[in-house]
């Protein structure tokens, strides 16, 4: 048996000769409990905002993206692009052709984005599903092309879902001097009828800036015939995504990078973990502070047990197992601390996620969602446990050893 431990957990639980110990014990317990539930809390609450903003980007992203290193566009008929295509765990491949362009309705105007895809986009995404409206999904008719806008786009041209008009396109050509005596001369025109819906995502970078339309009149639009800007590939139901992305890389080669959705948000994504890392730092620090009860509770047990430290080195226990009880003891508070916190925190996450105590706002449907997002992540679990005790056995070690050399001097 290990004497140290044996004599610290004797001292964690019996009683006190001063019953104040035993109050500033458990007051170490309740500060470590708490600050670890308030992480356990918090990091969960980042992980649904990021579970939750990954879910928005499903609707629109692909699995995979794969787009040129140098220039904008790439040949359609690359035998690199041709050879991933044929790949069996390949299920839909869309060629895409986006570009910026001004968009102008009636005596409105704006800078978009104007993403040209095949028609069997709605089988590479979900973009069906965010569609609002009293029409369908459809990106042109015998020679009638259409347009569907984000739906702050719509708001900000005041085309609403359903257009009557034109919405005319005007894009640079690509060769030849711009004429400034005549300047229209310089663009290409063309227009894009209302399918009677718009498409959001609730990510201002789609619904305020993108057009969806058919790949020819991207390509006719942009002078961009034979060429693609990506192309995007949805896997086969079970396929491995990162083994799948790894050979296509390879296949790829130097000429072409290969994206998964979160590497297509890559900025969004790393603000969203360089705040939950701000916020683990931040809270580690209120731990820190918690643990200084931890000295207090200890300082006051040593004085309190001075007579049993004489009696058992009389026994034969020498200084290093001596100061070792006492670090046994600060690690057990933290420890205990960091299970019931745990415990604590992993309760409060299944009551957010099940009855949603904690809205986002006063009024129903002001938000996404009505209740703060709650992801428990096991890996977060395991980072904090270790965390609570590394900080709580650093926290003690030099008071411990500190105070117990002078109480055997």
């Amino acid at each position: 048996m290990n004497f140290p431990f044996y004599i610290a957990k004797r001292y964690l639980f019996s009683k006190k000769s001063t019953n104040a110990i035993n109050i500033i014990s458990g007051i170490s317990v309740v500060g470590v409990a708490v600050a670890t539930m308030a992480l356990v809390v918090t990091l969960s609450v980042f992980n649904g905002f990021h579970d939750l903003v990954a879910t928005f980007f499903t609707s629109f992203d692909p699995q995979l993206k794969i787009t040129p290193i140098e220039g904008k566009t790439a040949k359609a008929d690359d035998p690199l692009l041709l050879k991933v295509k044929q790949l069996p765990q390949v299920d839909v491949a869309t060629e895409c052709v986006e570009d910026n362009a001004l968009a102008i309705y009636n005596d409105k105007q704006a800078m978009v984005v104007v993403k040209g895809v095949e028609d069997n986009f709605t089988e590479l995404t979900h973009i069906t599903d965010i569609l609002y409206g009293d029409g369908e999904y459809s990106l042109h008719a015998a020679n009638l092309e259409y347009g569907i806008l984000g739906i702050r786009l719509a708001v900000a041209l005041g085309t609403g879902a359903h257009f009557k008009d034109y919405l005319k396109i005007y894009a640079p050509k690509r060769e030849g001097q711009l004429d400034m005596a005549q300047p229209t001369e310089g663009f290409v025109e063309d227009s894009l009828l209302s399918p009677g819906v718009v498409f959001s995502v609730q990510q201002g970078k789609y619904d305020r800036n993108y057009i969806i339309t058919s790949l020819d009149f991207a390509r006719h639009l942009f002078d961009k015939e034979g060429q693609l800007s990506s192309l995007e590939i949805r896997l086969k139901s079970g396929s491995n995504l990162y083994a799948v992305k790894k050979d296509i890389q390879q296949i790829a080669g130097a000429r072409y990078k290969v994206e998964d959705r979160y590497e297509q948000q890559a900025d969004t994504f790393r603000i969203m973990k360089i705040e939950k890392l701000i916020a683990y730092f931040f809270l580690t620090f209120i731990l820190m502070v918690a643990c200084f009860n931890i000295i207090g509770s200890l300082s006051m047990l040593m004085i309190d047990k001075k007579d049993d430290v004489v009696t058992l080195r009389n026994l034969g226990a020498n200084d290093k197992q001596i100061i070792r009880i006492f670090l046994f003891e600060g690690r057990m508070i933290s420890a205990a601390g960091a299970v019931i916190g745990i415990l604590l925190g992993l309760l409060l996450c299944w009551l957010q996620q099940t009855y949603g105590l904690v809205s986002l706002g006063s009024s129903s449907g002001s938000f996404v969602i009505d209740a703060y997002p709650v992801s428990v992540h096991p890996t977060d679990i395991i980072l904090i446990f270790i965390t609570v005790l590394a900080v709580g056995f650093l926290a003690v070690w030099y008071p411990v050893r500190y105070f117990a050399k002078r109480l055997l001097e």
